[in-house]
């Protein structure tokens, strides 16, 4: 879509970019010890963040199956853990709280005070900045813990989880209503369900209790460069993890799959290595969804493949369609 400003009345408006209603949980670790703890149950470097940084990282059990997909970012006085909605936090809270001895660090749920907007679209950085947000120079999970006049934000974080840029935008259940028609009156339109899960397939972003259960490791989710760290030293799950990092690969992984035509396959779809009757099942649907791509719409799913067949380019066998590996 083509991109254009318009000044309206003293406002401008951008028409590429939107907004979503996505609420997910917020867990904010207080304390001085919570750095060191959290750095003892998740994969990546908690340590070494400093105010303004944040980081992604799976919670792990002792053989190194994924409990959580978080993402931790540092304030100077807190931690503050984003996982996907629902029932994250019973989960989580239960899990930190049963190794907490003598450590002074504390967990609290804050979903309940805190609404969020998913902010994507290729001038959402143009867009925040015009509301004097300086955001062009923050990495991924780079982060303000402020708002502005305008906009009234609890904070401001850079995730990149969809194909364009892409921010999460925590705002005090009060200010909820208000943020919203400050954005759609500068022409940001809001999405919905459909078309977000769409940008989340298309981008290969997995979303927990989908497309990653307790069932899977680590390494098998397709995010180890951004998740997990093999210099932090020692945590919950570490013995596994390295042991797979030494024998090269683990025995499936999650993946993106482009379909030919029909309707899309439903989650658990067997996948397999040539059509029925022969084939042998290497692989199962995940997710999947129509999405337009260049000139055309393209059937694509996230699915995990044995690793023989993970590879781009690999062609397998859904219900009969051939599917190429992306």
């Amino acid at each position: 879509m083509k991109k254009e400003w318009r000044v309206m009345s003293g406002e401008w408006r951008v028409e590429d970019s939107f907004f979503f209603d996505i609420s997910r949980t917020q867990i904010e670790v207080s304390g001085r010890d919570r750095a060191k703890f959290l750095h003892s149950f998740c994969t990546n470097d908690v340590k070494k963040l400093q105010p303004g940084e944040g980081c992604e990282a799976f919670v792990t059990n002792v053989n190194g199956k994924v409990l959580g997909h978080i993402f931790v970012f540092a304030e100077r006085d807190s931690l503050w853990l984003d996982s996907v909605g629902g029932s994250a936090a019973a989960a989580l809270l239960p899990h930190f709280d049963k190794y907490v001895i003598t450590e002074d660090v504390r967990f609290a749920d804050r979903s309940a005070e805190f609404a969020e907007f998913l902010l994507a679209g290729s001038s959402s950085t143009e867009l925040l900045e015009r509301f004097s947000l300086s955001v062009s120079f923050l990495p991924r999970y780079g982060h303000h813990s402020r708002g502005t006049d305008v906009l009234s934000l609890r904070s401001l974080r850079r995730v990149d989880w969809l194909a364009s840029p892409t921010w999460l935008l925590s705002i005090p259940v009060a200010q909820r209503d208000e943020v919203q028609r400050v954005l759609t009156r500068a022409g940001v339109r809001e999405a919905d369900n459909g078309e977000v899960h769409a940008l989340r397939v298309a981008a290969g972003f997995p979303i927990y209790g989908i497309d990653i259960t307790e069932e899977n490791l680590a390494q098998e989710v397709g995010r180890t460069a951004l998740a997990i760290s093999f210099t932090k030293g020692c945590y919950l799950g570490q013995e596994p993890i390295a042991r797979i990092d030494a024998m090269g690969h683990v025995n499936r992984q999650l993946c993106r799959l482009e379909l030919a035509s029909g309707p899309p396959p439903d989650s658990g779809t067997p996948i397999l290595d040539k059509p029925a009757p022969d084939g042998k099942q290497v692989g199962t649907i995940t997710s999947s969804t129509w999405k337009w791509l260049g000139d055309a719409e393209k059937l694509l799913a996230l699915a995990y493949l044995r690793s023989s067949v993970a590879k781009s380019g690999s062609q397998v066998f859904v219900e009969g369609r051939p599917a190429t590996v992306l």
